[in-house]
């Protein structure tokens, strides 16, 4: 069988051992040294092919492996449940079945053609991985969106996108409905459901009914491959174009090194199918080594869902947003017995070093964070085997070259306070998005100097060890000193009184701003007297952490405002004290 440069990279990366790392066996795929490639390109002395397509390239070479019978996988390409007892199960060549069927529902019934837009709002079911890897196919640019969109956040997106077809529930539907008479470029509806809307084609029965006959479209390793509305926490969400390159060669090259899966590896991601870290997490970087993706319906994220299915099902790698562990934390877990766990990644926002302990002390597993932006992919990680600082985010990511720059671009030293940067000059790296659709301007502004810009505070250790203050725009400045909010929160965060909080600069006539921290209460302490454990949560936070940080203002509140990612809004939060709501 004649390999392209792309599936030999594909399988040498499946018994690559990285330096200094600890590398799970598992049968060898392919006899042939191409890890001096893989730093070439690294290093930027070999050139990035001009051609890839993740469907073709990597899915459908899995596929073939299948089916030659050079590795036969113990666990499926993708596992789905929904919690009830009803299950589906994927080989890579039935994941390419079905996928070709959706490329022409997308092709020959909607009339897509490469490089239009579709918008696709699904929950955690199986259509939306067949829509993914159809569009891949077809060459059609997938906007993805969470399922808890109102109209009006639909409308924004289907008139900056300028999509052509939007595929939704029928919850959904009727909200797009509302709506859609005020979207010129909209011409096809597509509704994943047992029923029937007028106005709607069933996407179910259309896939089912067409040919698997479909070729896969020629596509540039720069081709747009999806668009990504950021999250909104400061200002309107922007779109965040990344192409092949970026979200589908990228893991070729450098992510063995925070998920390190193998064939024989399940991983489960809870992020929601709107996230970045949901492409990232469930679809490109697993299935680039062949592991299998796991998926649970998970309507809610509830504590005994999570538990019962990692006691249940095979899962080697759990990765999820703080709020999943500190949730977990909460609970007595002597009586669950993960069936396989090893692995546990946190990413989205940082994670408090007293839901890490507790996590350790209850189930003997660390949580390796990560950090990353839907602008970059991941920036900064705690590779597995790496030595565990409480509070920081790990050592830079492969392929970026990470930095603290100050406000001109100057890289600034070891334990100086800064702006998290990337390099993006001389040359651009695989990973960073192409470009702000429709909007230079921010384009242009999130570059400076040699630099790519994260708009977040943090610094880097000696070791290399980076850790994240805040927003830029969320550092306080009270009487001179800075505070970045995450070390106040944290320090809330591990009194029993606290299970939520979010720290915001509110202002003040004597030092110009001060701490204040929006509290939400644990069950067991919503009667307490609130002007007493105002005072006892401000000396906790005085006596574990530097005292001048400490909330001169405390405010309780049911729950915090929240993007529908599930990160909390502080611009929200300031901006009601700062009087610019």
């Amino acid at each position: 069988m004649k390999l392209s440069f792309t599936l030999q990279t594909l399988k040498s990366l499946c018994t690559l051992k990285p330096p200094n790392r600890t590398f799970h066996g598992h049968p060898r795929l392919l006899a042939s040294d191409v890890y001096s490639q893989y730093e070439s390109i690294r290093r930027g002395e070999q050139e990035i092919p001009q051609y890839f397509n993740f469907a073709s390239d990597v899915l459908d070479k899995w596929s073939e492996i299948e089916k030659a019978g050079i590795f036969l996988p113990s666990n499926p390409a993708f596992w789905w449940v929904d919690g009830k007892g009803e299950e589906v199960k994927w080989s890579f060549e039935e994941l390419g079945f079905l996928s070709r069927k959706v490329a022409n529902v997308l092709t020959k019934v909607c009339g897509l053609q490469k490089g239009d837009r579709i918008v696709v709002i699904l929950p955690r079911v199986p259509e939306w991985w067949l829509v993914n890897v159809a569009c891949m196919r077809a060459g059609i640019v997938l906007i993805p969106g969470i399922s808890l969109l109102s109209a009006k956040d639909i409308l924004y997106r289907l008139q900056a996108s300028k999509a052509k077809c939007i595929i939704t529930t029928d919850t959904l539907a009727p909200a797009v409905d509302s709506v859609a008479s005020e979207c010129q470029f909209l011409k096809t509806k597509l509704m994943v459901s047992k029923g029937s809307r007028e106005g709607w084609l069933n996407f179910t029965d259309l896939y089912r009914n067409q040919s698997a006959d479909h070729s896969c479209v020629k596509t540039r390793i720069q081709d747009s491959m999806s668009i990504f509305f950021t999250s909104g926490t400061t200002g309107s969400p922007k779109m965040t174009e990344h192409s092949q390159g970026s979200l589908g060669f990228r893991p070729l090259l450098s992510e063995r090194y925070w998920l390190d899966l193998t064939p024989s590896d399940v991983i489960w991601s809870t992020a929601d199918t709107g996230w970045i870290l949901a492409s990232l997490a469930s679809v490109f970087d697993p299935w680039v080594f062949g592991s299998c993706i796991f998926i649970h319906k998970l309507p809610r994220i509830e504590s005994a869902s999570i538990l019962n299915t990692l006691c249940r099902f095979p899962i080697d790698t759990l990765v999820g947003a703080p709020t999943l562990f500190r949730m977990l934390v909460q609970n007595d877990l002597s009586s669950y017995k993960f069936m396989n766990l090893k692995h546990c990644m946190s990413g989205g926002e940082p994670l408090n070093p007293e839901v890490m302990e507790q996590w350790k002390s209850k189930t003997g597993l660390d949580i390796c964070e990560v950090y990353g932006q839907t602008e970059t992919g991941i920036i900064c990680c705690v590779f597995k085997g790496m030595k565990i600082k409480p509070g920081s985010m790990g050592k830079a990511a492969p392929l970026y070259d990470v930095q603290i720059v100050d406000k001109n671009a100057n890289i600034l030293p070891p334990g100086q306070q800064g702006e998290i940067a990337i390099r993006s000059k001389p040359i651009r790296p695989l990973g960073l998005f192409s470009e702000y659709v429709d909007n230079p301007k921010k384009t242009a502004e999130s570059e400076r100097g040699d630099f790519y810009v994260t708009g977040d505070k943090g610094t880097m250790d000696e070791d290399g060890y980076f850790q994240f203050f805040g927003r830029d725009d969320d550092i306080i400045i009270s009487s001179g000193y800075r505070i970045g909010p995450f070390e106040v929160e944290s320090a809330l965060i591990e009194h029993p009184a606290v299970a939520e909080t979010a720290v915001v600069s509110s202002p003040d006539p004597l030092r110009g701003e001060v701490v204040k921290a929006f509290v939400v209460l644990s069950p067991t302490f919503s009667s307490s007297d609130l002007e007493s454990l105002t005072c006892d949560l401000q000396e906790h936070v005085k006596k574990t952490t530097a005292p001048y940080k400490y909330p001169r203002k405390v405010e309780f509140v049911k729950e915090l405002p929240k993007t529908v990612t599930g990160k909390i809004k502080r611009n929200e939060l300031r901006n009601k004290e700062w009087g610019r709501m």
